[in-house]
Protein backbone atom coordinates (compact mmCIF):
# COMPACT_ATOMS: atom_id res chain seq x y z
CA UNK A 1 0.00 0.00 0.00
CA UNK A 2 1.29 3.69 -1.55
CA UNK A 3 1.37 5.89 1.59
CA UNK A 4 0.45 9.29 -1.21
CA UNK A 5 0.93 12.55 -0.74
CA UNK A 6 -2.96 13.34 -1.26
CA UNK A 7 -3.49 10.75 0.81
CA UNK A 8 -1.37 12.78 3.72
CA UNK A 9 -2.73 16.08 2.72
CA UNK A 10 -6.60 14.73 2.81
CA UNK A 11 -5.91 13.53 6.25
CA UNK A 12 -3.96 16.27 7.97
CA UNK A 13 -6.13 18.78 6.05
CA UNK A 14 -8.93 17.69 9.00
CA UNK A 15 -6.62 19.45 11.30
CA UNK A 16 -6.18 16.53 13.66
CA UNK A 17 -2.79 16.56 14.85
CA UNK A 18 -2.50 19.95 16.69
CA UNK A 19 -5.04 19.16 19.69
CA UNK A 20 -4.69 15.54 19.49
CA UNK A 21 -1.62 15.25 21.56
CA UNK A 22 -3.10 18.52 24.05
CA UNK A 23 -6.17 17.10 25.03
CA UNK A 24 -7.70 13.77 26.27
CA UNK A 25 -6.01 10.34 26.75
CA UNK A 26 -3.58 11.27 23.89
CA UNK A 27 -1.78 13.63 26.65
CA UNK A 28 -0.12 10.27 28.12
CA UNK A 29 1.80 9.93 24.41
CA UNK A 30 2.81 13.81 24.76
CA UNK A 31 3.66 13.51 28.47
CA UNK A 32 5.39 10.46 28.24
CA UNK A 33 7.38 11.47 24.51
CA UNK A 34 8.63 14.58 26.53
CA UNK A 35 9.74 12.14 29.14
CA UNK A 36 12.15 9.92 27.29
CA UNK A 37 13.41 12.74 25.02
CA UNK A 38 14.46 14.73 28.03
CA UNK A 39 16.52 11.68 29.30
CA UNK A 40 18.13 11.02 25.89
CA UNK A 41 18.65 13.92 24.25
CA UNK A 42 21.63 15.93 24.57
CA UNK A 43 21.31 18.65 26.82
CA UNK A 44 20.48 22.37 25.74
CA UNK A 45 21.47 24.42 23.94
CA UNK A 46 22.07 21.76 21.33
CA UNK A 47 20.16 22.20 17.52
CA UNK A 48 17.53 19.58 16.92
CA UNK A 49 15.85 18.52 13.70
CA UNK A 50 12.38 17.54 14.76
CA UNK A 51 11.64 16.03 11.50
CA UNK A 52 7.77 15.60 10.30
CA UNK A 53 7.28 17.70 13.60
CA UNK A 54 3.40 18.89 12.52
CA UNK A 55 2.29 22.20 14.19
CA UNK A 56 5.23 22.12 16.37
CA UNK A 57 3.82 20.08 19.64
CA UNK A 58 6.92 18.92 20.34
CA UNK A 59 9.09 21.70 18.91
CA UNK A 60 7.13 24.35 21.12
CA UNK A 61 8.21 22.33 24.37
CA UNK A 62 11.53 21.65 22.91
CA UNK A 63 12.46 25.45 22.45
CA UNK A 64 11.18 26.60 25.60
CA UNK A 65 13.22 23.90 26.93
CA UNK A 66 16.38 25.89 25.73
CA UNK A 67 16.72 24.34 21.99
CA UNK A 68 17.92 25.56 18.87
CA UNK A 69 14.73 23.86 16.93
CA UNK A 70 14.38 23.67 13.08
CA UNK A 71 11.39 21.64 11.75
CA UNK A 72 10.73 20.28 8.68
CA UNK A 73 7.08 18.71 7.36
CA UNK A 74 5.60 18.11 4.27
CA UNK A 75 2.11 19.76 4.87
CA UNK A 76 2.29 23.65 4.17
CA UNK A 77 -0.25 24.47 7.09
CA UNK A 78 1.31 22.60 9.30
CA UNK A 79 5.15 24.57 8.08
CA UNK A 80 3.01 27.87 8.46
CA UNK A 81 1.29 26.89 12.11
CA UNK A 82 4.52 26.02 13.27
CA UNK A 83 6.80 29.02 11.93
CA UNK A 84 4.86 31.39 14.17
CA UNK A 85 6.61 29.43 17.46
CA UNK A 86 8.85 31.12 19.47
CA UNK A 87 12.45 29.66 18.85
CA UNK A 88 11.31 27.25 16.12
CA UNK A 89 12.45 27.61 12.42
CA UNK A 90 10.07 25.59 9.82
CA UNK A 91 10.28 24.57 6.34
CA UNK A 92 8.82 21.75 4.04
CA UNK A 93 10.97 19.23 3.86
CA UNK A 94 10.56 15.18 3.31
CA UNK A 95 12.10 12.82 5.69
CA UNK A 96 14.23 10.45 2.95
CA UNK A 97 15.66 13.69 2.28
CA UNK A 98 16.57 15.98 4.63
CA UNK A 99 17.90 19.16 3.38
CA UNK A 100 20.78 19.60 5.58
CA UNK A 101 24.44 19.38 5.68
CA UNK A 102 26.44 15.77 7.11
CA UNK A 103 26.70 16.08 10.95
CA UNK A 104 25.02 19.64 11.33
CA UNK A 105 22.35 18.91 14.12
CA UNK A 106 22.72 17.37 17.56
CA UNK A 107 19.67 15.32 17.13
CA UNK A 108 16.89 14.23 14.63
CA UNK A 109 13.17 13.28 16.07
CA UNK A 110 11.65 11.33 13.71
CA UNK A 111 8.26 11.03 15.85
CA UNK A 112 5.73 10.87 12.76
CA UNK A 113 7.37 10.13 9.61
CA UNK A 114 7.66 6.07 10.21
CA UNK A 115 4.38 6.54 10.18
CA UNK A 116 3.53 6.65 6.49
CA UNK A 117 6.58 5.28 4.98
CA UNK A 118 4.91 1.77 4.17
CA UNK A 119 8.04 0.24 2.82
CA UNK A 120 10.76 -0.99 4.68
CA UNK A 121 12.94 0.43 2.32
CA UNK A 122 11.48 4.24 2.44
CA UNK A 123 11.77 3.65 6.36
CA UNK A 124 15.05 2.66 6.42
CA UNK A 125 16.22 5.63 4.00
CA UNK A 126 14.78 8.53 6.37
CA UNK A 127 16.67 6.73 9.44
CA UNK A 128 19.90 6.53 7.24
CA UNK A 129 19.37 10.22 6.30
CA UNK A 130 19.21 11.14 10.34
CA UNK A 131 21.92 9.14 10.90
CA UNK A 132 23.71 11.26 8.48
CA UNK A 133 22.50 15.01 9.65
CA UNK A 134 23.37 13.96 13.30
CA UNK A 135 26.84 14.47 14.57
CA UNK A 136 28.77 11.33 15.96
CA UNK A 137 27.50 11.03 19.27
CA UNK A 138 24.16 12.43 18.82
CA UNK A 139 20.65 10.94 18.99
CA UNK A 140 18.16 9.97 16.49
CA UNK A 141 14.86 9.06 18.11
CA UNK A 142 11.94 7.70 15.97
CA UNK A 143 8.13 7.13 16.61
CA UNK A 144 6.38 3.99 15.56
CA UNK A 145 2.88 2.98 15.77
CA UNK A 146 2.08 -0.67 17.19
CA UNK A 147 0.76 -3.48 15.07
CA UNK A 148 -2.56 -4.16 17.06
CA UNK A 149 -2.84 -0.11 17.86
CA UNK A 150 -6.19 -0.41 15.83
CA UNK A 151 -7.83 -3.01 17.83
CA UNK A 152 -7.07 -1.90 20.83
CA UNK A 153 -8.37 1.40 20.17
CA UNK A 154 -11.63 0.16 18.23
CA UNK A 155 -12.29 -1.62 21.37
CA UNK A 156 -11.42 1.47 23.34
CA UNK A 157 -13.58 3.75 21.51
CA UNK A 158 -16.53 1.11 20.87
CA UNK A 159 -15.92 1.17 16.90
CA UNK A 160 -15.01 -2.36 17.11
CA UNK A 161 -18.81 -3.53 17.13
CA UNK A 162 -19.15 -2.33 13.34
CA UNK A 163 -17.89 -4.91 10.66
CA UNK A 164 -15.74 -2.63 8.33
CA UNK A 165 -13.85 -1.49 11.32
CA UNK A 166 -12.77 -4.87 12.79
CA UNK A 167 -11.97 -5.73 8.95
CA UNK A 168 -9.75 -2.92 8.89
CA UNK A 169 -8.48 -3.06 12.38
CA UNK A 170 -7.46 -6.96 11.69
CA UNK A 171 -6.11 -6.50 8.22
CA UNK A 172 -3.49 -4.32 9.93
CA UNK A 173 -2.25 -6.39 12.79
CA UNK A 174 -1.70 -9.22 9.67
CA UNK A 175 0.00 -6.87 7.41
CA UNK A 176 0.80 -3.55 8.79
CA UNK A 177 -0.88 -1.25 6.90
CA UNK A 178 -4.30 0.38 7.16
CA UNK A 179 -5.81 3.72 6.04
CA UNK A 180 -8.52 4.48 8.55
CA UNK A 181 -12.29 4.14 7.35
CA UNK A 182 -13.15 6.63 9.27
CA UNK A 183 -10.55 9.60 9.18
CA UNK A 184 -8.94 8.39 6.63
CA UNK A 185 -5.61 8.15 8.26
CA UNK A 186 -2.74 6.16 6.35
CA UNK A 187 -0.20 4.11 8.37
CA UNK A 188 2.42 1.54 8.94
CA UNK A 189 2.15 -0.40 12.03
CA UNK A 190 5.57 -1.81 13.28
CA UNK A 191 6.01 -4.87 15.01
CA UNK A 192 8.12 -3.94 17.93
CA UNK A 193 10.30 -6.62 16.78
CA UNK A 194 10.54 -5.28 13.71
CA UNK A 195 11.87 -1.27 14.53
CA UNK A 196 15.45 -2.32 16.03
CA UNK A 197 16.64 -4.32 12.83
CA UNK A 198 15.61 -1.09 10.62
CA UNK A 199 17.81 1.06 12.76
CA UNK A 200 20.42 -1.16 12.81
CA UNK A 201 20.40 -1.49 8.96
CA UNK A 202 20.27 2.58 8.52
CA UNK A 203 23.74 2.25 10.19
CA UNK A 204 21.97 3.06 14.14
CA UNK A 205 22.97 -0.34 16.26
CA UNK A 206 21.89 -0.67 20.24
CA UNK A 207 18.67 1.37 19.90
CA UNK A 208 16.84 1.40 22.74
CA UNK A 209 12.92 1.19 22.94
CA UNK A 210 10.58 2.81 25.29
CA UNK A 211 6.80 1.83 24.97
CA UNK A 212 5.12 5.11 25.83
CA UNK A 213 1.58 4.48 27.23
CA UNK A 214 1.72 0.83 28.37
CA UNK A 215 -1.98 -0.47 28.61
CA UNK A 216 -2.73 2.82 30.42
CA UNK A 217 -4.02 4.62 26.92
CA UNK A 218 -6.46 1.59 27.33
CA UNK A 219 -7.72 2.56 30.74
CA UNK A 220 -11.23 3.96 31.06
CA UNK A 221 -10.20 6.58 33.70
CA UNK A 222 -6.72 7.30 32.30
CA UNK A 223 -8.17 10.97 31.61
CA UNK A 224 -9.28 11.55 35.50
CA UNK A 225 -5.38 10.45 36.21
CA UNK A 226 -4.18 12.86 33.99
CA UNK A 227 -6.40 15.30 34.49
CA UNK A 228 -4.56 15.82 38.50
CA UNK A 229 -0.88 16.89 39.00
CA UNK A 230 -0.26 14.06 41.52
CA UNK A 231 -2.21 11.04 39.97
CA UNK A 232 -0.43 11.97 36.72
CA UNK A 233 2.66 11.86 38.18
CA UNK A 234 1.86 8.37 40.10
CA UNK A 235 0.86 7.45 36.83
CA UNK A 236 3.76 8.48 34.61
CA UNK A 237 5.90 7.03 37.20
CA UNK A 238 4.38 3.61 36.78
CA UNK A 239 4.99 3.74 33.37
CA UNK A 240 8.26 4.77 33.65
CA UNK A 241 9.19 1.54 35.70
CA UNK A 242 8.53 -0.91 32.80
CA UNK A 243 8.82 1.46 30.08
CA UNK A 244 11.13 -0.93 28.48
CA UNK A 245 10.16 -4.34 29.29
CA UNK A 246 10.21 -6.63 26.56
CA UNK A 247 6.73 -8.47 26.67
CA UNK A 248 4.80 -4.90 27.04
CA UNK A 249 6.46 -2.85 24.70
CA UNK A 250 3.48 -4.25 22.30
CA UNK A 251 0.40 -3.07 24.63
CA UNK A 252 1.27 0.44 24.32
CA UNK A 253 -0.41 2.24 21.21
CA UNK A 254 3.06 3.55 20.26
CA UNK A 255 6.91 3.10 20.51
CA UNK A 256 9.67 4.95 21.29
CA UNK A 257 13.34 4.46 19.84
CA UNK A 258 16.41 5.98 20.40
CA UNK A 259 19.79 5.31 19.37
CA UNK A 260 23.16 7.22 19.06
CA UNK A 261 25.00 7.91 16.01
CA UNK A 262 29.15 5.73 16.73
CA UNK A 263 31.86 8.14 16.60
CA UNK A 264 33.67 6.26 13.05
CA UNK A 265 36.32 4.01 14.49
CA UNK A 266 39.92 5.98 14.85
CA UNK A 267 42.29 5.13 12.50
CA UNK A 268 44.76 2.41 13.21
CA UNK A 269 48.85 3.63 13.16
CA UNK A 270 50.53 2.48 10.18
CA UNK A 271 54.00 1.14 10.42
CA UNK A 272 55.52 -1.05 13.59
CA UNK A 273 56.06 0.64 17.14
CA UNK A 274 59.43 0.62 18.79
CA UNK A 275 60.32 -0.90 21.95
CA UNK A 276 62.01 1.20 24.08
Amino acid sequence: MAVTRELLLAYYGQDREDGRLRAGHGRLEFWRTQDVLRRTLPPAPARVLDVGGGTGVHAEWLAADGYDVELLDPVPPHVERASKLAGVTARLGDARELPVPDASVDAVLLLGPLYHLAERADRVRALAEARRAVRPGGTVAAATINRHAAVHDMVRTGSYVEERQRETAHAAARSGHMVSPGSGFPAYFHDPEEVPGEFADAGLPGAERYGLEGAFWLYGDVEDWLDGPERRRLLLDAQRSMESVPSLLGVSGHLLTVARRQPAPAARRSGSSRSR
